[in-house]
Order: C-alpha cells, then sequence, then structure tokens
C-alpha cells in the first residue's frame, strides 16, 4: 500500500483498537477461515450465512448477512493486500479482479469503503487495529451513524470469543 495509506485522516476514516490477550497467530485464522468468521461477522441476533474468500491480492471477499426475521444482505468486494498474521487490506468499492463495482442504484454498494486491519505482536497479546477509509466525509457521518462503533466493537467480542475457545 503507499505510504498515504498508513496516514489516518479523522474526516474521512473511522478506527477501532484493542489490545487482546491472545497470539496474533489465533486472531489470524479467526480472521481467515470462512467457519470462524460465520460466528463473529455480524452482531447476534444477526448471522453470517455464507463467507467465500479467496486470500490473495484480487481475490474474492463476499458475506451474506441474514437479518433475525430472515432477510439476506449479500456484500462483495475484494482483497487487496494480505501480509500473513500482520495485514488484510479490503475493499467494498472493487469487485473481484480489481473490477470497480456498480454504484448503488444497479445494486451495488451503497457505501463503499477500504478496511485496513492490522495485528502487531505484543509479548503474547496482540494490538488490534482497524481503519475504515471513506470516499468523502458524507460516507464516513453515513457510517458512523449506522453505528460502526458499536457494530464494530460488538463484532470485535464475539471474535475475541472465537479465539479464546481457539486458545484452550
Amino acid at each position: 500500500m503507499p505510504n498515504d495509506a498508513n496516514r489516518n485522516d479523522d474526516r474521512l476514516d473511522l478506527t477501532l483498537k484493542r489490545t487482546i490477550d491472545a497470539p496474533r497467530a489465533l486472531i489470524w485464522k479467526a480472521w481467515t477461515d470462512p467457519n470462524h468468521i460465520r460466528e463473529w461477522w455480524v452482531p447476534r441476533p444477526w448471522t453470517t450465512a455464507e463467507v467465500e474468500m479467496d486470500l490473495r491480492p484480487g481475490g474474492i471477499f463476499r458475506t451474506v448477512m441474514r437479518s433475525p426475521e430472515g432477510k439476506d444482505f449479500p456484500h462483495v468486494g475484494c482483497f487487496l493486500e494480505i501480509v500473513k498474521h500482520e495485514r488484510i487490506v479490503w475493499t467494498s468499492a472493487l469487485l473481484p479482479g480489481f473490477r470497480p463495482a456498480p454504484i448503488a442504484d444497479t445494486g451495488g454498494c451503497d457505501m463503499p469503503f477500504t478496511a485496513i486491519l492490522t495485528l502487531t505482536a505484543r509479548a503474547g497479546k496482540t494490538d488490534y487495529a482497524v481503519r475504515v477509509l471513506h470516499k468523502d466525509e458524507a460516507g464516513r457521518k453515513a457510517h458512523e451513524e449506522m453505528g460502526f462503533h458499536q457494530g464494530w466493537n460488538t463484532c470485535l467480542d464475539q471474535l475475541i470469543e472465537v479465539v479464546m475457545r481457539l486458545k484452550g
């Protein structure tokens, strides 16, 4: 990723940071195994009905979130960067193979973003950081108002449950 991607812009970015009492290899496993992702990807009582991943730049990252009422919400994007145990960068603005995603009025992503997950080992623990980049302030604001902090923190709590079970 270019150096500019490492700079936070509070006008456009939303962030989530925590330290998890587990090695990053276990967090990586929870993040890269579709069976584990199904357990934590959406806040309960929602569920993740489907996960498809091809962990390589340009590879597909597709999920289907299911509401408690049974309505499905498919999302598809692609991975931009994969550094094992350290970093995953994905976007909803591009489809697999780096093809531009359709705009909302054609049934595509209504809030395109790019997300950067960074896992940093710290004495048996892991510094977990996600930064979500939006194209404009309106997109950032809309994502925040629809519950970014609560939703992504809830999902992280659920991911930690999975990691603790893996940790044994």
